[in-house]
């Protein structure tokens, strides 16, 4: 009797093990299955194609990679990105992305970001005061002639791109076969919108005034599907080097605040959040001061499923992914502030906002040159800067190269006024292209933590305008044309910034608010020329071409 039961005890054990075998069988098969079977995806990558996972590069292994989906209580929360944008039928899936990745046209029913205004975005309002204003004589003036030592790139237009030289032949998007030259190479024109946005930088500017590659750039921003995702190396707050379908690359930075949240009073200036909702309105701004000086940047809505966690190899990054209480994906990765658990990154499910910015040139290619801002604050919680406690400061700083000659310190003066109207107490250093030395424009790089205040104006970021009393004429004559109610500041930063996908991008204090510092920059001009005269204070840069200056009286004093 013992017998029987000790053999029906070890066939049940038997059991036991080959039905758990055969459940962890089926839990390895599950996730295929389920990409497989996931017919509405509504990732960016194409029909036929698989994302690419962790699994098929090796690494980390599909147990892992089921620990990460298994916190999810959801049934579908993994299956599905539940994204907000509508997609089509399964029958037009093909002839949607395309669309996509052509216009960037997907319209979302459900998102008040985007609503109705997606379909006029791209066209240009009759009647706008936007196109009234680049309509102005300020805003048409011609750069002098430019030589190869002007130009950042020396481009041989009789060079032509061979596609099959790429192991990725898709360096425009599909179906512009009219794009290629009766050879089958690809024509100068025809290369993709961020190197065509490299070869147009020059001693001057980064972009010209109409250069429609920047609005197809823009476009590509949005609508390029994301290949590949990295952590930026060094920085206080996370961001990502994002790589596109046709090899362009982009800084993402997700957002970390909601537009009606304010910068905390207790907040130290380098403490505070970068803000990608910053980022987007300091690209426009930059545009309608007629800088051009910040590369361009777009707001996107970014699946942190399908379009960070899968194409990722930076395992740094991919550890930081967990689904948080509230069933939604999350991750933080690595940097000096708010990289924890604590200040993690939530999608809603699994869709982010985040700004990208197109990349300059490499380094290796094109190098840049990185200045210490003579206006730099201590970055300490009690020390001041030596600008902060001598009232005289800009004398040394007029005798030190290369602000002792040349544009550089009209370009800092420039620069001020652009950080004063967004409220960015953040410029500790700035960059400038090699190629050129000293006589080109500063690049206003990194303008994350402006907009954070609209009830506060940091009065001690135009100390610089206040101690030196300089200023370029045509930088004058455009801020008070924008003080004008025809050419309103905040009117036109509205109307343009309604272009952007994640439009509205700035709420309307933060506009108002930009209208008031404007006047204080003008207070401080008065002021100057009241106490140095008009020829000290104001450098003309238009050479009697562009309009009259009623305050033109007075001599340089020193």
């Amino acid at each position: 009797m013992k017998m029987i039961l000790l053999r029906k005890f070890r066939v049940l054990i038997l059991m036991v093990f080959l039905i758990a075998c055969s459940m962890h069988i089926m839990i390895d098969l599950l996730p295929k299955l389920e990409r497989h079977g996931n017919s509405g995806c509504s990732c960016s990558h194409t029909p036929s194609e698989e994302p690419q996972s962790w699994a098929k590069q090796g690494w980390p292994n599909k147990h892992t990679l089921r620990i990460l989906q298994d916190f999810s209580n959801e049934p579908n929360s993994n299956v599905s990105s539940h994204s907000l944008e509508k997609i089509p039928a399964t029958g037009d899936k093909t002839q949607a992305v395309r669309r996509l990745e052509h216009y960037g046209q997907r319209v979302d029913k459900k998102r008040q970001f985007i609503q109705d205004a997606t379909l006029t975005k791209s066209m240009p309002v009759k009647g706008s005061r936007l196109l009234a204003l680049y309509e102005h004589p300020l805003y048409k003036r011609s750069l002098p002639p430019l030589t190869d030592e002007d130009t950042l790139f020396n481009v041989n237009t009789d060079i032509r791109f061979d596609p099959k030289a790429a192991e990725d032949q898709a360096w425009n998007t599909e179906g512009n076969i009219d794009e290629f030259s009766p050879t089958g190479e690809l024509t100068a024109d025809s290369y993709p919108n961020w190197l065509r946005f490299h070869i147009g930088i020059n001693r001057y500017e980064l972009y010209s005034r109409h250069n429609p590659v920047i609005d197809a750039l823009l476009k590509d921003l949005v609508t390029q599907r994301i290949t590949s995702v990295a952590m930026k190396s060094g920085g206080t707050q996370l961001k990502l080097i994002m790589t596109f379908q046709n090899y362009g690359q982009a800084l993402f930075k997700p957002m970390k605040q909601t537009r009606e949240q304010e910068t905390p009073p207790d907040f130290f200036y380098f403490s505070d959040f970068e803000r990608h909702n910053a980022e987007i309105a300091a690209f426009h701004l930059d545009k309608i001061l007629d800088f051009r000086r910040v590369p361009p940047v777009a707001g996107r809505l970014v699946n942190m499923t399908k379009e960070i966690r899968d194409v990722t190899r930076d395992k740094k990054l991919w550890r930081t992914f967990f689904i948080s209480p509230a069933n939604n994906v999350c991750f933080y990765g690595e940097c000096s502030y708010y990289c924890s658990t604590e200040h993690a990154l939530c999608g809603k499910p699994d869709q982010i906002e985040g700004s990208l910015a197109a990349f300059l040139p490499d380094l290796a290619l094109a190098k840049r040159k990185t200045w210490r801002n003579p206006w730099r604050r201590s970055y300490h919680k009690r020390k001041k800067a030596e600008w902060e406690v001598d009232p005289d400061y800009c004398e040394e700083v007029k005798q030190t190269p290369p602000y002792d000659s040349g544009t550089r310190l009209l370009d800092i003066m420039d620069m001020t006024i652009f950080d004063f109207l967004m409220g960015n107490m953040d410029r500790h250093h700035y960059e400038t292209f090699e190629k050129f030395g000293n006589e080109t424009f500063i690049i206003h790089l990194d303008n994350g933590r402006g907009f954070g205040k609209h009830s506060h104006d940091e009065m001690s970021i135009l100390v610089p305008l206040s101690q030196c009393c300089r200023v370029r004429k045509s930088t004058r004559l455009r801020l008070q044309l924008l003080a004008k109610e025809e050419y309103k500041l905040s009117v036109l930063m509205a109307e343009s910034l309604v272009r952007d996908r994640l439009s509205p991008i700035l709420i309307q204090p933060h506009l108002d608010a930009m209208d008031r510092r404007l006047r204080r920059v003008l207070n401080v001009l008065s002021e100057c020329i009241e106490k140095e005269g008009y020829s000290y204070v104001v450098e003309d840069d238009l050479q009697g071409d562009q309009g009259s200056d009623p305050a033109n009286t007075g001599q340089r004093q020193r």
